[in-house]
């Protein structure tokens, strides 16, 4: 990572228990550009046996998580704060689904704040007393009857809608052609082959052939043909030219 990369939101996890959690945590968070890992009192102390194997590439996330005995002290020098929890706390406090509470964060960063997203642990999430120290609430839109997300999971989704409120969502790579659009003579060149072909062939009812031949130019018009295309298309006219005749 390096300096000129922008600003990013620090990954609070409370009393994580399980090693694996924090790998594939720290796996989501490389996937979408997060590296600043806290960890308020992991249970079994830090470093956890077993940690790396699930962090796949991420291992730098790891390298450099920070450890806190509180999660007052893990939010001290933090601007604003982001709770994530899937189920109502009763508190006047206020509710983000992850797009606005992401774009909130963006926001905030790209003035100079620090900012934090905090995390419950694996089997009980935040206390009240815990999500009070929030700002506000992120929270998912999932089934009511299914609303317990895995802990990696659930940063997965946050690391995602993050990268797309920063304007860092871009596919790393597309299906656009790498072969230039095919020019008119190319494409002619093709009808007049396939054409005779299929005139020797006897494909043509003599009363069709004019139609058949125009319907069959426009559908080769409508599939934009690139210059791979007829190269390709004419290769298999070749090839099945030189098909010998069968006894």
């Amino acid at each position: 990572m390096t300096d000129a990369l922008p600003p990013r939101p620090a990954i609070i996890l409370v009393e994580p228990q399980l090693a694996e959690n924090i790998g594939m945590t720290a796996r989501a968070m490389g996937n979408f550009g997060l590296d600043a890992l806290r960890l308020v009192a992991p249970k079994g102390g830090w470093p956890m046996k077993g940690v790396r194997e699930t962090a796949s590439s991420a291992t730098h996330v790891l390298d450099g998580a920070t450890v806190f005995p509180t999660v007052a002290e893990a939010l001290a020098d933090l601007h604003y704060v982001l709770a994530t929890t899937a189920r109502e706390r009763g508190q006047m406090k206020r509710v983000f689904g992850l797009d606005e509470g992401l774009a909130q964060a963006a926001g905030r960063l790209a003035a100079g704040e620090r900012v934090g997203i905090l995390f419950g642990r694996e089997r009980v999430g935040l206390s009240n007393d815990e999500v009070s120290l929030a700002d506000a609430i992120v929270t998912f839109p999932v089934d009511p009857q299914h609303a317990s997300l895995n802990l990696a999971q659930s940063v997965l989704l946050v690391a995602y809608e993050w990268r797309r409120a920063a304007g860092q969502a871009v596919l790393p790579f597309t299906g656009e052609m790498r072969s230039g659009a095919a020019p008119r003579e190319a494409l002619l060149s093709l009808f007049e082959s396939l054409e005779a072909d299929l005139d020797a062939a006897g494909y043509y009812p003599l009363h069709k052939r004019d139609g058949m031949i125009r319907n069959m130019r426009d559908m080769f018009h409508r599939m934009a043909m690139t210059e791979q295309d007829v190269r390709t298309f004419r290769g298999a006219l070749r090839a099945l030219a030189r098909r010998p005749p069968e006894e």
